[in-house]
């Protein structure tokens, strides 16, 4: 067990050294002007996108040869490998695109296409979540959910309240909304950084 502990300890200084490599990249795009493209799913790509997630597959090929990848801006690479890398450079692009900081890199590891290991960087406070199956760590010290006992004291984020809307519990939703003590309705993945840090429920 402790040798497990070991390797994927390894791995995740590894992942932290993907996401401060991309995250220099990012940065130097930030409120920037760049020019915006249409993926083919409508979805908004950048440059800082393209860059960010190429410098994180050349670490990956170059220190993991063995490793596949799964990725938002390039084809998938070694798909059926033991262990896949799988990277979202900009979760959030459309903050990105605006001068919004609620945008984040996103990575995590595969093993058999399990998850053993999640990290979420915002590169522009230099926040840095890295967890696995039995820990959490907010630029490097341990974190834990916050204790909330009652819905009408949690406080409750989600994604754009309009996507929501698309579904059909959207009833139940409203519900849950009109009990809880705070609701906003912003984030995109940063919403997950307060909720490991105990800021949200």
């Amino acid at each position: 067990m402790s040798n497990w502990r070991n390797f994927l300890t390894e791995f995740k200084k590894f992942a932290g050294l993907l996401a401060e490599q991309s995250g220099e990249i990012i940065r130097q795009y930030f409120r920037t002007p760049f020019s915006v493209e249409n993926k083919r799913d409508a979805s908004p790509v950048t440059i800082a996108d393209r860059k960010a997630e190429e410098v994180m597959r050349e670490l990956i090929m170059k220190e993991f040869p063995q490793h596949g990848i799964i990725g938002e801006e390039a084809d998938n690479h070694q798909s059926d490998a033991e262990y896949k890398w799988v990277l979202d450079p900009i979760d959030g692009t459309l903050n990105f695109i605006c001068g919004g900081w609620m945008f984040g890199t996103l990575i995590a590891l595969l093993q058999e296409n399990e998850p053993i290991l999640g990290v979420i960087h915002q590169p522009i406070l230099n926040e840095l979540v890295a967890g696995d199956n039995v820990s959490t760590t907010f630029n490097g010290e341990n974190v834990r959910v916050r204790n909330c006992d009652t819905i009408s004291d949690a406080a409750l984020l989600t994604t754009d309240p309009y996507l929501i809307k698309q579904y059909q519990n959207f009833e139940a939703f409203e519900k849950l909304r009109r009990s809880v003590k705070i609701y906003r309705g912003w984030g995109d993945c940063y919403g997950y950084v307060l909720l490991a840090t105990g800021q949200v429920d």
